[in-house]
């Protein structure tokens, strides 16, 4: 099932970086990165070009299938850690950022209730932009969870690593 999940997270992943790349021209004819846009929009999906967010509360909540609370963003939507990030640099690039769009933030977010203000924390990002970490870990939504509630990318495997949602100690819930 694991192995099914991950050849659609992939091919998902790249006809996102496709279609960003083909939709995004701009007028020298360059084109503009799936994760490098403004630092100041709220993105509508975790799957829209623009992953950042404005000022925001990080909570937890419950999800369906999954052990204990998880982090997630003023709209609800879960965020991961991925096991490839060694550091808090961002590995997660190109068509693996399409699928999983780092959340990016123009402020620092708030802790809501049960999540720790100084766990919560910046990286910079390649291009430029500043990626929101926990404990350390730089943090990813799933192009697939298309609304508040959802973690379909628990547990999977895809781009060199395995993709987790993350509780209030920072930490992966890994339910096997």
């Amino acid at each position: 099932m694991r192995n099914l999940i991950s050849a659609a997270v992939i091919a998902a992943g790249i006809a996102l970086a496709a279609t960003a790349c083909s939709s995004s021209s701009s007028s020298n004819g360059s084109t503009a990165a799936p994760a490098a846009s403004s630092a100041t929009a709220q993105p509508s999906t975790p799957a829209a070009a623009s992953s950042s967010m404005a000022a925001t509360t990080i909570d937890l909540q419950s999800v369906s299938g999954i052990d204990g609370k998880i982090l997630a963003d003023g709209q609800g939507r879960a965020l991961y850690l991925f096991t490839g990030d060694k550091s808090s640099t961002s590995t997660c690039t190109g068509a693996c950022a399409a699928t999983w769009p780092p959340v990016t933030a123009s402020t620092m977010p708030m802790a809501g209730g049960g999540v720790s203000q100084s766990l919560l924390g910046t990286t910079k990002r390649a291009d430029g932009t500043e990626q929101l970490t926990y404990n350390g870990h730089p943090l990813y939504y799933f192009a697939a969870d298309t609304g508040s509630g959802m973690a379909k990318g628990q547990g999977v495997k895809a781009f060199g690593s395995d993709w987790y949602v993350v509780n209030a100690k920072g930490s992966k819930i890994d339910d096997d």
